[in-house]
């Protein structure tokens, strides 16, 4: 057997694939591994390029596998997903990974570090209790509208609909619907500590490091936003400039040119979901903020006059995500834009 010199490993929850070749091209290494050989096979193996899909637990193994000396790459699914010659199966996964990470022009994912990862756990878990309070809220002026109570929009009117419930001598809800609703009324309770405890993990988190301390001086970063974009961007580095970021995040139009014409449509939402909804936020932030006082950003003005909300908004977030990156890769902080006279 030839010296492997590239291999492609196809993961998964228990039965892993290996897909090996030699400096030829030629296959050298076609193999089956349970999870617990695993680490024990590619300790044997000599020190190769490994190309593995950026899915769920692939930052764990890129970690263990380049800690025994390999050359560990992760790479989008769906730029590996060409090179599937026919049907789908471990194997033929396996063998994509392995032709797609000897391309020149792959793009590779940064392997995140623990510490990434449990920040990232974070916002996950702040972004599901957040959706668990939106369906108690839901459930619970659903239910009270059936007997004619409704309440404004908002907290405050949530809130009143909790003092009902807490009131035995409100006649208006029948004692086995008080009941149920008092259970969603805990919950909720419970639901908001949780995302209270949550938020100050993230301020924390965001405060902890001297880009996330300098990627909230930027209009409509909070700590929620910077936080995010410090554990996912391990090595800001890796993108070429600001565009190629926003890019990434899914901040571009979508291209669909042909025979030297240009057509561009709206954002092509590929990327990470959760920095594009952050971002967005943050500039309709600062729109509403311009819109009430004013702002001393012409490029603004200029294109809220010539834009609707949410694309100006959009834009403004492109722009946001450039400055992030270009905070986080020169070390400096945010400056205020100085206004020529005329």
């Amino acid at each position: 057997m030839g010296q492997v010199v590239r291999v492609g490993l196809d993961i998964a929850k228990s039965v892993f694939q290996v897909h090996g070749v030699d400096t030829n091209g030629e296959v050298v290494l076609r193999r089956r591994l349970t999870r617990a050989r695993v680490l024990p096979f590619f300790a044997g193996l000599g020190p190769c390029r490994i190309g593995i899909e950026a899915c769920a637990t692939a930052h764990f193994w890129a970690r263990e596998i380049g800690r025994l000396g390999h050359d560990v790459k992760l790479m989008p699914p769906s730029y590996v997903k060409p090179y599937v010659k026919r049907q789908k199966n471990d194997s033929a996964d396996a063998e994509a990974i392995c032709e797609a990470v000897s391309r020149p022009s792959m793009r590779f994912v940064e392997a995140k570090t623990p510490t990434q990862q449990s920040t990232l756990v974070l916002h996950r878990t702040r972004l599901m209790l957040m959706r668990q309070r939106t369906q108690l809220s839901n459930a619970m002026r659903g239910h009270m509208a059936e007997f004619g109570v409704v309440a404004p929009i908002g907290r405050k009117g949530l809130q009143k609909l909790v003092l009902i419930i807490a009131d035995e001598a409100d006649e208006r809800v029948p004692a086995a619907a008080r009941a149920c609703l008092r259970m969603l009324a805990g919950q909720l309770e419970l639901v908001n500590a949780q995302v209270l405890d949550i938020d100050r993990r993230v301020m924390a988190s965001a405060r902890a490091t001297d880009a996330g301390r300098r990627l909230m001086s930027i209009p409509g970063v909070g700590p929620v936003l910077a936080s995010a974009l410090v554990a996912s961007v391990p090595d800001p580095f890796a993108f070429r400039n600001g565009r190629n970021l926003a890019a990434w995040i899914g901040l571009v139009p979508k291209q669909n040119s042909s025979g030297g014409k240009e057509r561009l449509g709206g954002i092509t939402k590929q990327g990470n979901r959760y920095l594009r909804q952050m971002l967005v936020l943050g500039a309709m932030a600062v729109i509403r903020y311009a819109e009430r006082h004013g702002t001393r950003r012409p490029w603004l003005v200029k294109l809220m006059a010539r834009r609707t909300t949410k694309v100006a908004a959009v834009a403004l977030a492109n722009k946001m995500a450039r400055m992030a990156w270009a905070i986080m890769t020169s070390g400096q902080p945010y400056r205020e834009p100085v206004l020529q006279a005329a």
